[in-house]
């Protein structure tokens, strides 16, 4: 049987697009799911709008996701060669011709088509002429044929037919001898083996094209299948109206790679009811024939539930190293324990690293708290007397400074003092932390210990 290969083949003119991102997974887990290989191609022929940071965007974008190749990158610029040749084969074979036509000639040629309301096709000029004039600069066309369909069974979109009258004998090899995207694409995936051809459904037009060229060259057909794009909430195609839709944005936004790649795999992906699927899971599951015909419209709600699902999942450990850029101030190795042994409390009230780590800050900042207006009521109005004369005297009494001990101390204090529980519960809250959105005080008291919790406390 042969080997299953699929690629996923970027333009380095920007970002990771999301959508890009997406296909790139999809052709990752097919392979995956085939015991095939996954490869990367960077089409980046076009000199003007091409750039190394667009490139090194994408190789971040690839790396953050876990989606990088089997082998090393191809870049179809170092690939020219080869891509003449195939030109020169198509010449020799008479499946190509050289056509001389000025840009002039087809100017007016196009002008006379549109003064009729009619679409203007090459109208064959030099399909079968010979007369070729010595050193005039020259295309070279490819000869499609003149009648029938150019028809495939596509993996995602089912059976396509495209009538050939439709098509025109395209250029495939410019005038100064470089060839055009549609050429080099089919080279490219013939000499990287590829089997499964899986992108988004705007190539579809590509892909009668991109078949002649396969046919003319004698090379077996890959297996196409065409996802659709991304529409934004509002149903129209996904762009910057709607939010980010640069891949590493995401990351920068506080969101965790393997979210991503969970929300990405089920948008446009259907595996039953389930939502909360692992990369592993994927993999044993993922076919092509469960992937949608239609868009999938861009649920940033959903993600923040996603990404709250696999925060709380992840080590303690792993996530302050994932939030520390998002910090105001750098971690000292205490203040990182202090935060490891709050995550518990913290990551329930988070749904992306920055909040995560804005919530962290109950644990960093220093007193005098600037407090915050709630906490500031709580204090007021008889709270803070209460903090010193009734909490402070009762937790210095505690030798035991567990859950149960301190939760019990505090009962006793409301008890003692006919006190309500939140006349205690919030000006203690606001006095730690200087803030009223904060966990339970029992948690803040055991995460901080008894040192720092009386420190704090004894700064009012």
């Amino acid at each position: 049987m042969t080997t299953v290969k699929t690629r996923f083949a970027p333009s380095p003119t920007g970002m990771l697009h999301i959508g890009g991102a997406r296909t790139a997974l999809f052709n990752y887990l097919y392979a995956r799911h085939t015991g095939g290989e996954y490869l990367v191609r960077i089409e980046d022929t076009d000199a003007e709008r091409n750039t190394p940071e667009a490139v090194d965007a994408i190789r971040q974008g690839l790396t953050w996701l876990g989606l990088m190749p089997d082998s090393d990158w191809v870049f179809q610029s170092k690939r020219l060669d080869a891509h003449k040749a195939a030109v020169e084969k198509l010449l020799a074979a008479g499946h190509a011709y050289k056509c001389f036509c000025t840009t002039e000639e087809l100017d007016a040629l196009r002008a006379e088509a549109e003064s009729k309301g009619q679409a203007f096709k090459y109208p064959h000029i030099w399909r079968d002429r010979t007369d070729h004039p010595a050193g005039k600069p020259f295309v070279v066309r490819i000869k499609l044929p003149l009648d029938g369909t150019t028809s495939w069974d596509d993996a995602v979109q089912g059976r396509i037919d495209y009538p050939n009258t439709e098509l025109d004998d395209f250029i495939i090899a410019r005038s100064d001898g470089t060839p055009v995207y549609n050429l080099a694409v089919v080279v490219d995936d013939i000499d990287m083996g590829v089997t499964h051809v899986l992108r988004g459904d705007d190539h579809i037009n590509n892909t009668p094209k991109q078949i002649a060229i396969y046919k003319a060259l004698g090379a077996a057909i890959p297996t196409f299948g065409h996802v659709p794009l991304i529409h934004g909430p509002d149903g129209k195609k996904l762009s910057k109206r709607h939010g980010s839709v640069s891949t590493l944005a995401y990351r920068d936004m506080g969101y965790l790679p393997e979210a991503l790649l969970n929300y990405l795999m089920r948008l446009g992906w259907s595996h039953g009811d389930q939502e909360i699927m692992s990369i592993d899971e994927a993999v044993a599951a993922f076919d092509m024939t469960h992937i949608n015909k239609g868009p999938a419209n861009f649920d940033f709600a959903k993600l923040d539930w996603l990404n709250a699902h696999y925060m709380k999942a992840a080590a303690p450990e792993r996530l302050v190293e994932l939030m520390t850029p998002f910090l105001k101030a750098p971690l000292t190795p205490a203040k990182r324990d202090l935060v490891i042994k709050g995550m518990p409390g913290l990551v329930q009230r988070a749904k992306r690293l920055t909040e995560l780590a804005e919530a962290a800050h109950i644990y960093l900042d220093e007193p005098p708290f600037a407090f915050t207006e709630q906490a500031a009521t709580a204090l007021a109005d008889g709270g803070k007397e209460r903090i010193k004369e009734h909490v402070i005297p009762a937790l210095n009494r505690l030798n035991d400074w567990s859950h149960d001990a301190l939760d019990g101390a505090i009962k006793q204090v409301v008890t003692d003092g006919g006190f309500k529980f939140p006349q205690i519960g919030m000006p203690l809250r606001a006095a730690l932390t200087g803030t009223t959105q904060a966990p339970a005080v029992t948690e803040l008291l055991e995460v901080l210990g008894k040192d720092e919790s009386l420190r704090r406390l004894s700064s009012l």
